[in-house]
């Protein structure tokens, strides 16, 4: 990835709907040379999704829970299990395998407590070796970002 490829993806992935003509004026290329260069950044993955971003709350009520998930034992296959329980689970935003006091957090959104709750019981009735989940309520969401930092973007 050279300077240009990383001025389009600070563009991009701030507003993937602005059009490549757009983009060529602010990064000094051709409207074609940009379009090659998002197919080919598209190609490789480095732009996996280009997504709407939803305001949780517009759509419904909403609360956001922070989990964290201790697994009995050193356990890797329980580990690959519950990754494919996240994927397949709407309501898990975000997981994440980390160090310290837990294994897992997640980023958990439910319509109230009692959808979390319900979230919950399932993970741990479809995931036996989950020991323990600690969970920590969203107050307030001070700040919520989707952009990767890009050195010279």
């Amino acid at each position: 990835m050279d300077a240009f490829d990383r001025k389009i993806l600070a563009l991009v992935q701030r507003d993937c709907t602005l059009k490549a003509e757009a983009i060529a004026g602010q990064v000094g290329l051709s409207t074609s040379a940009v379009q090659r260069r998002l197919r080919g950044l598209r190609e490789t993955g480095v732009i996996r999704a280009e997504v709407a971003l939803l305001d949780p709350g517009a759509v419904g009520p909403c609360m956001s829970f922070i989990a964290g998930l201790e697994i009995d034992r050193d356990n890797y296959g329980a580990l690959q299990r519950l990754r494919q329980w996240a994927e397949a689970t709407d309501q898990v935003q975000q997981l994440y395998y980390v160090t310290g006091g837990v294994d897992l957090v997640a980023v958990i959104l439910a319509r109230d407590v009692e959808d979390y709750d319900a979230v919950t019981a399932r993970l741990m009735r479809d995931n036996p070796l989950v020991r323990r989940i600690t969970t920590n309520v969203v107050l307030q969401a001070v700040k919520v970002a989707t952009a990767v930092p890009i050195d010279g973007g």
